[in-house]
């Protein structure tokens, strides 16, 4: 079997190669890799997230979930340089990434971690996340049931519309939480998530 980006510890020898993050008035250069998903540039589905799901609203800790090698992550801490940015993976070569490429950009506000060293109390304020759908359906919605309520404030999904991204949004609203459709956009929707508890 081919090695995973969402395996902890990638098969494939490293290789590393610079990309070019511009998106969403962000202008970085960043390192990217083998066996961290998209190396070597910056994919469909997340360059749509973060050009049509809006900023976060407020500050506090902020999460993204399935970081890779962290874009998500610097635009982020680039627009709400005085909250702490969860970069989440399962994948130890992608939290390396996300690492110097925060120190990179001059970004302290990043905490790149696996999702065991977050620690239990944090309330996110906000998630934005371009999540493992090939993982496989029931490890998506394990995923999503365990953090997402622990999320104050909305959540962005980027997610293929021939990957489920309908289907995904039912599947949310049967477990109580309010979907709503920000954006489609080359192959891909942007969902919005929120609490089905009126805030």
């Amino acid at each position: 079997m081919a090695d995973q980006y969402f395996a902890e510890q990638p098969t494939a020898p490293s290789s590393p190669v610079p990309a070019r993050l511009d998106v969403a008035g962000l202008s970085l250069t960043v390192t990217t890799d083998s066996g961290v998903f998209s190396r070597g540039r910056l994919d469909t589905g997340t360059r749509v997230l973060l050009e049509h799901a809006p900023e976060p609203e407020t500050g506090g800790d902020l999460l993204d979930l399935g970081c890779g090698w962290g874009p998500i992550a610097l635009w982020l801490a680039t627009v709400r340089r005085r909250s702490t940015v969860w970069a989440v993976d399962v994948n130890a070569r992608a939290l390396d990434l996300v690492r110097a490429n925060a120190a990179a950009a001059g970004l302290r506000n990043v905490r790149a971690c696996r999702p065991d060293e977050v620690p239990e109390d944090v309330v996110f304020a906000g998630m934005w996340s371009n999540p493992p759908i090939r993982a496989g359906k029931a490890a998506l919605h394990e995923l999503l049931l365990s953090w997402l309520p622990r999320v104050g404030g909305p959540s962005y999904l980027v997610v293929a519309k021939n990957l489920g991204s309908d289907s995904l949004a039912r599947w949310l609203g049967d477990q109580g939480y309010r979907v709503a459709r920000v954006s489609s956009n080359a192959g891909f929707r942007v969902l919005e998530v929120r609490s089905g508890v009126e805030e």
